[in-house]
C-alpha cells in the first residue's frame, strides 16, 4: 500500500505541532486529519478509520494513555498503528504507552524526517508480515494472523495487537528459546526504544488469557513456545 493510500490522524494540544506534522505528512502523500484533544480524536478516528494515529500523551481533558485505551476498544481500529508523541521520558510513560496498545513511542522535539522514516518502517514491516503463513494450529490453540483471531479450546480470545504479535512470533518458532532483546527487535522493531520489562508484561498478559502452559520461561535466557512450565 503506497503512502497516498494511508490515512493518518494527528492528535496534539499544540496547534504549532499539528500544523508542522500535517504539512510534512501531506507533503509525503498521506491523507491527514487532526484533533486538539483525546476526546475529539476518539470521535474522528471512528469515522476517519486511520491507518496510523500520532498521539500526544500530555493533553488537557483526556490524556493520551486513556485515549489510546479507548481507541483500542474499537474493533474497527484493531490494526491501526498508534504512535505516542511526548516530551516525557519517564519509564512510567513508556510502560503505560505500550501497556495500552501503542506500537511506537517518540519523544519531542519532533524531527520530521526521522518521523517520516519511522512511519514508513511501520508500514513496511506490516506489509512483510501479511505475506507470511497466516495460520498456526497447535495443541488446541489456533492463531490466525489474517484476522488477528486466537481460539483456545474452541473459545475465542481477544488479544491487543502487540500481545497477538508476540504470541504469533513465538508460535512460529516452537521450542526455540527467544531472548528479550530478540523479541523486542522482532515485535517492536530496532528503531523503537522500549525496556525489556515491556516483554515480561506482555507475556504475563498473554498467559492470563490463553493459559500458562503455552509459553515457557527459560530462566536467565528468555521465553519459548510449547511444553509445560
Amino acid at each position: 500500500m503506497s503512502a497516498k493510500q494511508h490515512k493518518i490522524l494527528v492528535v496534539d494540544d499544540e496547534p504549532d505541532i499539528l500544523d508542522l506534522l500535517e504539512y510534512n505528512l501531506s507533503k509525503e502523500g498521506y491523507k491527514v486529519k487532526t484533533a486538539l484533544d483525546g476526546r475529539k480524536a476518539v470521535n474522528i478516528a471512528a469515522k476517519f478509520a486511520p491507518d496510523l494515529i500520532l498521539l500526544d500523551i500530555m493533553m488537557p481533558h483526556q490524556d493520551g494513555v486513556e485515549t489510546c485505551r479507548q481507541l483500542r476498544e474499537n474493533p474497527d481500529l484493531y490494526n491501526t498503528f498508534i504512535v505516542f508523541l511526548t516530551a516525557r521520558s519517564e519509564e512510567y510513560s513508556e510502560v503505560a504507552a505500550f501497556d495500552t496498545g501503542a506500537d511506537d513511542y517518540i519523544t519531542k522535539p519532533i524531527k520530521p524526517r526521522a518521523l517520516m522514516s519511522r512511519i514508513s518502517a511501520l508500514f513496511r514491516r506490516e506489509a512483510k508480515k501479511r505475506k507470511k503463513n497466516n495460520k498456526i494450529n497447535v495443541n488446541g490453540l489456533s492463531i490466525d494472523r489474517s484476522s488477528y483471531m486466537v481460539i483456545v479450546q474452541d473459545e475465542q480470545i481477544s488479544l491487543p495487537k502487540k500481545e497477538f504479535e508476540l504470541l504469533y512470533y513465538l508460535a512460529q518458532n516452537p521450542d526455540k528459546v527467544h531472548s528479550r532483546d530478540e523479541l523486542l527487535q522482532n515485535i517492536w522493531g530496532s528503531d523503537v526504544y522500549v525496556l525489556a520489562r515491556t516483554v515480561d508484561v506482555h507475556i504475563r498478559k498473554v498467559r492470563e488469557k490463553i493459559g500458562s502452559n503455552y509459553i515457557v520461561t527459560v530462566k536467565g535466557v528468555g521465553y519459548k513456545f510449547g511444553g509445560e512450565e
